[in-house]
């Protein structure tokens, strides 16, 4: 199976570029699959440092080895979505999988090409490729205000014309269930499906507890910083975090958002008289276990939410307790997952210290929820999410292959009124489904859809 992935890439800094890697990492261990990964051009990021605080520039950056990717777009430009069909043409893939949020293609200040950009899954089906679209977020559950969104009236119309574009893909994916039933209920959505985010690891590491508070209990807060992951409300509870755990030490890790340059930077000034807080700007692929590994809390200080949480997962891989705020998504989260998660309220500093320190001073309560959050990364390995996805597109592709055979028998075995009757008002595909389940057993194709 020919498969092209569209996605930020390392060593890209964007969004999604982790994710887009795992999946990549995923798909090339699969002997069955031809992947060329049309990804961002790289360049110089202002709003990603290194540990030292230094700009990474784009001759700092090196393709990492082992796959074969075709830098053929560029963030906020309107030349992407003629980029990518071109590059789709050439290649005339099986399937066009794209990796997304709404601000993949431009920021929100660039609104014009952001939306071209989401219209480009819509252009490569038109193009005769089976398109599909993990979209990792919709907007109708994100606070535009804490996103630092303005004319949120103009970005909700827009978002909605853009949503509508990308349910022109022959499917998407989300990864809550709220994300589903959303999209069902107010885009009358047939083409959906309910995914997983999945861990990034083959296979789980099982929590090492002599790694943990050893001396120091870490608490890590990793993400891209600045819009509604902010660090304001964990700055002012640790303190009190301190006074009752003298060991405590704060990890913070990651880049500013790509619209918020300089922003953790100027945290890390108001805090540098506190030796127990550390800084250490974006984290490379290798140096991310050992990080997780000797954390004993994972702590997600935000003020909302877009879309399932790629540190909550990773927290899950290495079997980490978490402390999140109140967030809806992150609640349905949990409960679609079987995460452990403990919740303040957004906001609250007082709550927040209260909730990590109930965690640090308890070895029981860690052990459970390390254990807990051990048991559902098992059941949600990159390798049994990338199997569903292939499971489906080898489905839909197989459909294509023969759906027009396989009516045309069904079309000789019934009589044209008796036909009328049946597929009035059917979709295509729905009438190829149909036409399936009416033909004898032994010309049913297998293997079915992926469970949810």
């Amino acid at each position: 199976m020919n498969i092209c992935l569209v996605t930020a890439f390392p060593p890209s800094g964007r969004q999604l570029n982790e994710y887009g890697y795992h999946l990549a990492r995923e798909l090339q261990r699969n002997p069955l699959v031809n992947l060329t990964i049309l990804a961002d051009e790289l360049t110089d990021y202002e709003w990603a440092t290194d540990e030292n605080g230094k700009h990474i520039g784009a001759d700092q950056q090196q393709e990492l080895p082992g796959f074969n990717v075709v830098r053929c777009w560029r963030t906020n430009s309107l030349s992407a979505p003629v980029a990518l069909a071109r590059a789709v043409r050439k290649l005339r893939p099986d399937v066009v999988w794209f990796n997304l949020v709404y601000s993949t293609f431009a920021a929100h200040d660039h609104p014009v090409a952001a939306f071209a950009g989401l219209c480009t899954p819509a252009l490569t089906s038109k193009l005769g490729c089976f398109t599909h679209v993990t979209l990792h977020h919709i907007l109708e559950h994100v606070d535009f205000a804490s996103a630092g969104v303005k004319r949120e009236g103009m970005f909700r119309l827009g978002s909605e014309m853009a949503t509508r574009m990308l349910l022109k893909a022959d499917s998407v994916s989300v990864l809550l269930s709220g994300y589903r039933r959303t999209l069902a209920a107010k885009y009358a959505a047939q083409n959906v499906l309910l995914g997983t985010h999945g861990t990034f690891a083959q296979c789980p590491t099982p929590p090492d507890f002599s790694l943990r508070g050893n001396p120091d209990q870490r608490i890590l807060a990793i993400g891209h910083w600045g819009t509604y992951k902010r660090l304001e409300t964990l700055m002012e509870a640790f303190p009190a975090v301190l006074r009752r755990v003298p060991n405590a030490r704060l990890i913070v890790a990651g880049a500013n958002h790509h619209t918020k340059p300089g922003y953790w930077e100027s945290i890390r000034e108001t805090q540098r008289a506190n030796p127990r807080i550390e800084f250490r700007g974006y984290v490379p692929e290798d140096a991310v276990p050992d990080l997780f590994r000797s954390t004993s809390v994972v702590v997600l200080p935000y003020d909302s939410a877009t879309g399932s949480s790629g540190p909550a997962h990773q927290a899950c891989e290495y079997g980490v307790p978490v402390v999140s705020a109140d967030i809806k998504d992150f609640r349905d989260m949990a409960t679609d997952e079987n995460m452990a998660i403990n919740f303040y309220q957004t906001g609250d500093a007082e709550d927040l210290a209260g909730q990590l320190i109930a965690m640090l001073e308890s070895p029981e309560a860690q052990r459970r929820d390390s254990e807990q959050n051990y048991s559902a990364a098992v059941r949600m390995t990159m390798p049994h999410v990338v199997s569903h996805y292939l499971r489906w597109f080898e489905l839909k592709r197989r459909k294509q292959v023969l759906g027009s055979s396989a009516v045309a028998r069904f079309f000789k075995r019934r009589s044209a009124p008796s036909l009328r009757s049946h597929v009035k008002g059917l979709s295509q595909d729905s009438l190829v489904n149909w036409a399936f389940q009416s033909l004898p057993a032994e010309q049913e194709i297998g293997p079915g859809e992926p469970e949810s």
